[in-house]
């Protein structure tokens, strides 16, 4: 289960930032302050999204689901971040429609094979535009795990 894994310091609610880069700043920053993720990991994932972007429309509502390669992590982790206003990041499989994102999901990865399942869960998750606008309106850590957890229990 997604919800066992999150770390409180990786959640991040009302988080002010104006662009995607700034995103992967902050909460790629946060990742490797809390020694999840080595000093290359920002720019590795600022690199990524420019050639992979991880943006994806939920029925109206954005969600960003960064990550980069492994040779960047030295522990696996989930970080959250819920924007105080959305910023635009271009849709996964395409290289100019955009989304406005509100929740990002950011992935340190050290296994690739349980990372797919990671994607899988957090996908299925974010597919309910319920729990999408419950994430939104979070204010709290622990309130955004509950919300995952309650939703994760259902499945």
């Amino acid at each position: 289960m997604i919800w066992e894994e999150l770390d409180k310091s990786l959640i991040m609610t009302d988080l002010d930032v104006t662009c995607w880069e700034d995103v992967m700043k902050e909460i790629g920053g946060t990742l490797t302050k809390e020694g999840y993720t080595k000093d290359s990991y920002v720019d590795a994932l600022i690199a990524r999204e420019k050639e992979y972007p991880t943006g994806l429309d939920i029925d109206g509502i954005g969600v960003a689901i960064p990550h980069t390669d492994v040779s960047h992590v030295n522990k696996a982790g989930i970080a959250i971040g819920v924007l105080k206003e959305p910023v635009t990041f271009v849709q996964m499989g395409t290289d100019d429609e955009t989304a406005k994102v509100g929740v990002v999901f950011m992935l340190s990865v050290v296994d690739p094979n349980k990372h797919m399942d990671h994607l899988q869960r957090i996908i299925t998750i974010i597919q309910d535009k319920n729990v999408l606008n419950q994430l939104l309106e979070a204010k709290e850590t622990d309130e955004i795990i509950e919300i995952i957890k309650e939703k994760e229990n259902t499945l």
